[in-house]
């Protein structure tokens, strides 16, 4: 895909995207043209004042300005999407899902985007605040050193698990990370963990193929962890912090016992390269 020239007007109203096979119906709302090398996705529904307080510190450590921030919405009710306040906050464009799927649909719109839009790389966080936004140099630094997956990591030298549910952590320690290592044929310690980067040359390698309908919740984050190091591609983990609130309900999209069993159903499904294309 060719990349598009920087300078470009936006238009001021939503045009209608996607809608083809592998990509999701969505609207775009283009606030400003592209300025950057390299973009910020941040799939959200209904996270209210989580997303709002995540944009102020991602414009207060002046992450605006190191990528282009585009929030990928899969069809939010409670006011946090409003255009007038998004541009507040700096927001580069506002996508909204109005096809069918989940938080892989959400990536795929926002990832068919990206590509479009000509971006060298992509990086993505959870949007209800519990990253620590202010890392994302880190995996703008590691695209430019020719890593092509990099991901965010509380549990190496360097990273924070703050009050993690104990049932989380040992999930993720003890089943999850060690299964995709296995797949990846790398280790991995944070593999649920969607904070993270990938080069435009793994998004587009024709081994990979992203755009895909079979990657409608959580497939997507799955595959896109084991498949680079599968590739020979480069791929390394940065330190992070991931802070869950000390009381009150964990903002979270997996919970209960059909969300964990759906994770290791993707989990075994991924090992065996369902996914691969």
């Amino acid at each position: 895909m060719q990349e598009q020239d920087k300078t470009q007007s936006a238009p001021h109203a939503a045009s209608q995207r996607g809608d083809m096979p592998g990509v999701p119906a969505y609207r775009c709302e283009e606030f400003a043209p592209r300025h950057a090398e390299y973009c910020l996705l941040i799939p959200v529904i209904n996270e209210g004042a989580r997303i709002l307080t995540e944009l102020g510190r991602i414009q207060k450590a002046g992450i605006d300005k190191l990528c282009d921030v585009i929030l990928c919405d899969g069809g939010s009710v409670d006011g946090s999407m409003a255009p007038a306040t998004l541009q507040l906050y700096d927001v580069n464009t506002l996508l909204t899902k109005t096809g069918p799927g989940k938080q892989g649909a959400q990536l795929r719109m926002g990832l068919h985007f990206a590509l479009e839009r000509g971006y060298r790389g992509v990086l993505t966080v959870d949007g209800n605040n519990k990253d620590s936004v202010e890392d994302v140099p880190k995996f703008i630094a590691k695209l430019r050193q020719g890593y092509d997956l990099v991901q965010g990591s509380r549990f190496v030298p360097g990273g924070h698990a703050v009050n993690t549910p104990p049932s989380r952590y040992l999930a993720v320690r003890l089943l999850h990370a060690p299964l995709t290592s296995l797949a990846a044929g790398c280790w991995f310690t944070d593999t649920t963990n969607a904070y993270r980067a990938y080069s435009r040359e793994y998004l587009t390698h024709p081994a990979v193929k992203p755009l895909r309908d079979v990657f409608m919740g959580y497939e997507l984050l799955a595959y896109l962890s084991v498949r680079a190091t599968q590739l020979g591609l480069k791929a390394c983990e940065v330190p992070v912090t991931r802070a869950y609130p000390a009381t009150g309900k964990t903002p979270t999209k997996i919970s209960g016992l059909r969300g964990n069993s759906d994770l290791l159903r993707i989990l075994l499904a991924t090992l065996a390269g369902k996914y691969n294309p």
